[in-house]
């Protein structure tokens, strides 16, 4: 459990607070790339680490993301004409280019050099992996590009979606992060799911309901090992990568794609729920990117027109009783996404984690945290935090086996890290 003060600490991300700096320290994904999908289309909404902002890609193919208002009477520029090289205010015709630059006010005379004077805050946003991404730190401190493995293989090999979920971020992440509750929440779609069926692993995940965590610190955040009986005495072992703050990739399972997520705040009761599947040495075949387009995996199906999961708060997550009673689905809410996002959402915006009893099988989750709270305590002193650095990124998950005598952190040494050109570690 954390005290009141260090749930605060955790869990408040917006300007001026030392995690909402740890988030602002590295690239973070904003907007897929297809909802800006052409020089001079419409501008979108976004918010981020309680930041309103709006990205847009000018004429000339130019990426911003800047403040949301208008510097001269604050009009949301969601309503802004995007022409020749820029955005105009409909109201009074500022115009602002794509770092947010003041370069025209119709009502002063040119000579004046007024629109000098005027410029918005603004971020630089690129595109990487389909994904368009923003660091929103110091200039000066600006890391290299992203360094995930799903954002530098081919298009055709990975796939991303977003969605929103209502509470805050440290509460999906540490979902994301729990291997013990997916021999019961997920057990009725391991042998159903198109992108989870077939797998050995999965056999070993029902047959082994008390798994054994064992957690080892990473350079960039943890390696977190569940470990489950196997034949002959061996041990069936789904390594979890965190990356702080908020990367998490899942062990994968035979031949289907890896997955995994970034948990970005939105605000402190909302974040963003970006989940990737990639392969490294073929294409995602057209039925693996269907089902993952139909929601099925770690993705969702949508309400019409947004990135609201389909099954959500306001109609109880279209939970089936009946299915549940009858073991089609152990919660009674269907689809691996909307299981965790529904227990998830039902803590409460910010769960108050000063009333949890925790157990060995959260030992991921409380090293987590500890790992958090160290690396703000490094931050005052100036120190740049894990998860910015190219080294911290080209990670993966692996599933092995082992017999019982070989610790997982180094028989699996070489699995936990990019192989170029090779498969991940997998059962």
């Amino acid at each position: 459990m954390l005290r009141k003060e260090q749930n605060d600490l955790l869990t408040q991300t917006g300007p001026g607070t030392p995690m909402g700096q740890m988030f602002r320290s590295s690239w973070q994904p904003a907007l897929l790339a297809s909802e800006l999908p052409e020089p001079g289309c419409p501008p979108v909404r976004v918010k981020l680490l309680s930041e309103r902002l709006l990205a847009w890609r000018d004429s000339n193919n130019k990426l911003a993301l800047t403040d949301e208002f208008c510097a001269h009477r604050g009009v949301s520029l969601w309503f802004g004409r995007n022409e020749h090289g820029g955005l105009r205010c409909p109201y009074h015709g500022w115009k602002y280019d794509h770092t947010g630059q003041c370069v025209e006010v119709p009502s002063e005379p040119s000579e004046s050099g007024y629109c000098q004077k005027i410029k918005l805050k603004s971020y630089p946003l690129i595109e990487r992996g389909g994904v368009l991404w923003t660091y929103m730190g110091p200039p000066e401190k600006q890391p290299p590009l992203p360094e995930w493995e799903f954002a530098t293989v081919p298009t055709e090999q990975s796939f991303m979606s977003k969605r929103l979920q209502e509470c805050n971020w440290l509460q999906a992440m540490e979902g994301g992060i729990d291997s013990s509750h997916v021999s019961f929440l997920h057990s009725g779609e391991l042998n159903s799911d198109p992108l989870f069926k077939g797998s050995k692993g999965n056999q070993y995940n029902m047959g082994d309901m008390k798994p054994v965590f064992e957690v080892v610190e990473s350079p960039g955040g943890l390696y977190i090992g569940a470990r489950r009986n196997a034949e002959n005495g061996n041990y069936y072992w789904r390594i979890t990568q965190y990356v702080l703050p908020a990367f998490t990739m899942i062990a994968p399972r035979a031949d289907h794609p890896v997955h995994g997520h970034f948990w970005v705040p939105i605000d402190d009761h909302n974040c963003w729920a970006w989940s990737f599947d990639y392969k490294v040495t073929r294409p995602l075949s057209a039925k693996e990117r269907k089902s993952m387009e139909d929601g099925q995996g770690i993705h969702v199906s949508y309400v019409p027109g947004t990135f609201i999961p389909a099954a959500n708060k306001t109609n109880d997550y279209l939970v089936d009783r009946e299915g549940q009673k009858l073991g089609k689905t152990y919660s009674g809410v269907y689809g691996i996404a909307m299981q965790d996002a529904s227990l998830q959402e039902s803590m409460g915006p910010i769960v108050d984690r000063s009333r949890e009893n925790l157990v060995s099988t959260d030992n991921g989750i409380i090293m987590a945290r500890h790992k958090l709270l160290r690396a703000l305590k490094a931050m005052e002193k100036g120190e740049t935090p894990p998860g910015v650095n190219a080294e911290h990124q080209r990670v993966r998950s692996a599933a092995v086996v082992l017999p019982p005598d070989k610790p997982f952190k180094d028989a699996a040494k070489e699995a936990l890290v990019v192989q170029n050109g090779r498969e991940h570690a997998t059962v």
